[in-house]
């Protein structure tokens, strides 16, 4: 079976395989993106617009046919599914439209005089190395603003998800972007080190784990080229307080539970403060222990199997681990019977710092809760972690809450909503969450030369 293949992650069952990027095809892609490059790059502002344009157009169009091949390679619940289709339009839209405006010279006022701007331009081809779990968004957060910069892509997806791999690379081009502008790629890790460390390519961005990250960091930096990471959470849901503890709870289980848990700005530790603890407990398990994973094409299904029996093996290593020395589990904890790629929602207390469950990431239907006497208690837990993606206060008491947001050390802060995602809402992590930011007008300033023009008379 070759690296990218399509396994059914409810069944179990291998449907497609694809062949791998050759040897003698690296070269052909690194100078097909370049020389694509230079063309690209010289296009029009108002063209490049136009076709991003077309691109939010094809998603809305062709969103149910996108939304179940990717239920079918990934497991996604069809109906979140389509929600991820949905952010795609708004995200190459939002670029269309406010491309242009990020792309304006910068005027200077310099004390020298004379007249001194600031000129955006694209840099080249880029390396971008994407992963499984949201399989279209991921890489619409860097392909839109890179494209509308005019740099070109080479796109390595992840292997278990091949048909939407090339699916967008067939949506690019039905919507007139060059066909090398955006070459998809099934290569090998090594055939992607290669690739970064050419002088053609002058950046590479990663979504991924952390141990993917720091391997292409490496390779970067030993380059010279610009790298953005996105990598692991581990993010807080912090309760002071919950006047309606229902809706409180209702938002905690969404947050852990939406896309079966594989999200790297998932809620994955709730650290609620003493007084409401218990309830939110009692009612945190209920909620979770009711929930029973099912068939990912209904429409009604909320959480369907894990990405892959390698996934489920990972979470139950850190569950049982976790059991083994002491957690207590108040809801599942256990693996589901039969093919696919099934666990049982799961709510774990008493973690220790001899736990991998205290430390590492859960990327899955499994949520750590710890009680807090404090705020200040709080926020220190909180921070403990080496993660710093995102996190979330929960009060009724708006003002405290954002006094306690803003000594989180997070790359994105939430009061009384987790994980909130808008093309016009930056995206980054701080630690070993990764570096850099996409979406908004600062995911136009990561692979760009902003160059320095003066004029004097």
């Amino acid at each position: 079976m070759t690296s990218y293949t399509t396994v059914n992650p409810a069944t179990g069952e291998t449907l497609k395989e694809f062949d791998e990027l050759t040897t003698e095809g690296v070269e052909e892609v690194l100078d097909r993106s370049h020389r694509a490059f230079l063309s690209w790059r010289e296009t029009p502002v108002e063209e490049r617009s136009r076709v991003l344009a077309r691109v939010a157009e094809l998603y809305a169009e062709r969103k149910q046919e996108l939304s179940e091949l990717t239920t079918l390679e990934m497991g996604k619940p069809v109906r979140q599914s389509g929600f991820e289709m949905d952010i795609c339009k708004d995200i190459f839209a939002y670029y269309a439209d406010k491309g242009p405006s990020f792309l304006a010279d910068e005027e200077l006022d310099v004390a020298q005089g004379g007249r001194a701007v600031v000129r955006k331009e694209a840099i080249g081809s880029l390396v971008g190395i994407m992963p499984w779990n949201f399989p279209h968004y991921q890489v619409a957060r860097f392909a839109a603003p890179n494209l509308m910069l005019g740099n070109t892509i080479i796109l390595k997806h992840a292997p278990n998800c091949p048909q939407n791999a090339l699916a967008m690379e067939q949506l690019f081009r039905d919507a007139g972007l060059p066909a090398d502008a955006y070459i998809n790629v099934f290569a090998t890790n090594d055939q992607i080190a290669d690739m970064i460390a050419d002088p053609r390519v002058q950046g590479v961005s990663l979504t991924g784990s952390e141990r993917a990250g720091s391997a292409v960091a490496e390779i970067a930096g030993r380059n010279l080229k610009k790298v953005v990471l996105e990598l692991g959470g581990s993010d807080p849901f912090i309760v002071l307080d919950a006047p309606d503890l229902d809706a409180t709870v209702k938002q905690a289980a969404g947050a852990r539970l939406v896309n079966g848990g594989q999200a790297c700005n998932a809620a994955k530790r709730f650290i609620v403060v003493e007084d409401v603890y218990d309830d939110f407990v009692e009612k945190l398990s209920a909620s979770l222990g009711a929930v029973t994973p099912g068939d990912p094409t209904n429409p009604k299904t909320f959480v369907g199997p894990l990405s892959s029996t390698s996934a489920v093996d990972t979470l139950m290593e850190q569950i049982d681990d976790a059991v083994a020395k002491g957690a207590t589990v108040r809801a599942g904890g256990k693996r589901i019977d039969g093919a696919g790629a099934w666990v049982q929602p799961t709510v774990l207390t008493d973690v220790t710092p001899q736990m991998r469950a205290y430390s590492e990431e859960l990327f899955g239907p499994a949520a750590v809760v710890y009680k807090v006497a404090s705020a200040d208690e709080a926020v220190e837990l909180a921070n403990s972690s080496p993660y710093g993606l995102s996190g979330s206060v929960w009060s009724g008491d708006a003002d405290r809450a954002a006094e306690v947001a803003d000594r989180l050390d997070v790359g994105m802060a939430f009061v009384n909503e987790h994980g909130a995602t808008a093309a016009d809402l930056p995206f980054g992590g701080v630690k070993r969450s990764g570096v850099g930011r996409e979406l908004a007008q600062f995911g136009m300033d990561e692979f760009v030369n902003k160059k320095l023009v003066r004029v004097t008379r």
